[in-house]
């Protein structure tokens, strides 16, 4: 084999092969910030979405813990009674709810 058909191998100065090394290191850079199935956007993306479930998961439990306490106190038959008339009109018989409503 002749040497000549490797010369394209060859770098002619340590400054060119610089632009290569660098050149690949931009490359490699470029595809993981942005092209790769794991880059840094859809995880950061991903991130955010997480911290928007943690915060609506917090607003749930909230909302959990007071139907919780709600809960317990229907259990009592005279509680049970007062919220279904305040809150669904409820009555008993022969008896006449008046519904009076106040400007705000």
């Amino acid at each position: 084999m002749n040497k000549s058909n490797f010369n394209w191998f060859k770098f002619n100065s340590p400054k060119s092969s610089y632009y290569i090394y660098g050149a690949i290191l931009i490359g490699f850079t470029i595809w993981m910030v942005f092209i790769d199935s794991h880059s840094l956007v859809i995880h950061r993306e991903l991130n955010k979405e997480i911290k928007k479930l943690e915060s609506e998961k917090k607003g749930l439990e909230t909302i959990i813990e007071n139907d919780r306490k709600i809960v317990k106190q229907l259990k009592n038959i005279d509680s049970l009674e007062s919220f279904a008339r305040e809150n669904y009109g409820h009555k008993k018989e022969n008896e006449t709810i008046f519904i009076i409503e106040t400007e705000d």
